[in-house]
């Protein structure tokens, strides 16, 4: 992995690139709401080796070893200002065949993007991602912030994003939990996705139910599949990685 800080729209984004294949597609990772490159471990690389695919994994602003957020107060559509700097972050490494992982959040940011930019999108794997709020949803949000005060949780975050914690904690519990954002929705953009859609969920997930499959499956414009697994919660990658790596290199295989 070349391991870099790239400059994009301003802001200081810490990168892993692996690119050994000439031609190939690149799986590019998003990490979830608390998540970061470190805590993909080891699956891009089971992943890459599997698909004999390149890989991108990126910290976003804030999180990991990329640059601090400036403030903790973040706009509805924030996700959608993701999206966008994922696609100057690709531009910026010429990679135009990208297949997103998204993990939550990650998976969000990698449905919009492929709506937004499908010239670059070959093909996106959402894992527990959402295209609007509910309320188990905002029940996980309280319950992590029950942790976040009563449990070690600050400790084990500080491990991976240093004195970065509490202001990326704040960022995820104020912005879902506040009265504006209950209204957030992304479906409008879901009839723009061309590219083959993989969606993997927990039946168990704690963060939303399957009417976000059921609703994100069967509006896009491209193939869809789903990959509903049984008495799993919210990080299928980490709680079953064998099997969400065998389904997503079937269908990495199948779409590249």
């Amino acid at each position: 992995m070349e391991e870099r800080i790239i400059e994009v729209g301003g802001q200081k984004l810490y990168t892993a690139y692996h690119h050994a294949w000439e031609g190939k597609p690149v799986i590019v990772f998003l990490h979830d709401s608390l998540g970061c490159t470190q805590l993909w471990r080891d699956f891009p690389a089971k992943l890459s080796q599997a698909t004999d695919c390149n890989v991108l994994v990126y910290d976003r602003l804030g999180y990991g070893k990329s640059e601090p957020m400036l403030t903790h107060e973040r706009p509805v559509n924030y996700m959608e200002l993701e999206a966008d700097l994922l696609n100057d972050l690709l531009s910026e490494l010429h990679i135009t065949n990208a297949i997103l992982f998204g993990h939550s959040d990650g998976g969000t940011i990698a449905l919009i993007t492929a709506a937004k930019y499908p010239e670059t999108v070959k093909a996106v794997i959402c894992e527990a991602g959402h295209i609007f709020v509910e309320d188990v949803t905002l029940k996980g949000v309280y319950d992590a912030w029950d942790a976040y005060k009563t449990t070690n949780l600050p400790e084990r975050l500080q491990k991976y994003h240093g004195d970065k914690v509490e202001m990326l904690f704040k960022a995820w519990t104020e912005t879902w939990t506040r009265e504006d954002y209950r209204s957030w929705n992304i479906e409008y953009l879901l009839k723009n996705i061309q590219c083959p859609l993989l969606f993997i969920q927990g039946e168990a997930d704690e963060y939303g139910t399957l009417e976000q499959v059921e609703k994100t499956v069967n509006q896009i414009a491209g193939t869809s599949e789903k990959y509903i697994i049984p008495g799993i919660g919210h990080t299928p990658h980490k709680e079953v990685p064998e099997m969400v790596l065998n389904k997503t290199a079937a269908f990495i295989k199948q779409n590249s």
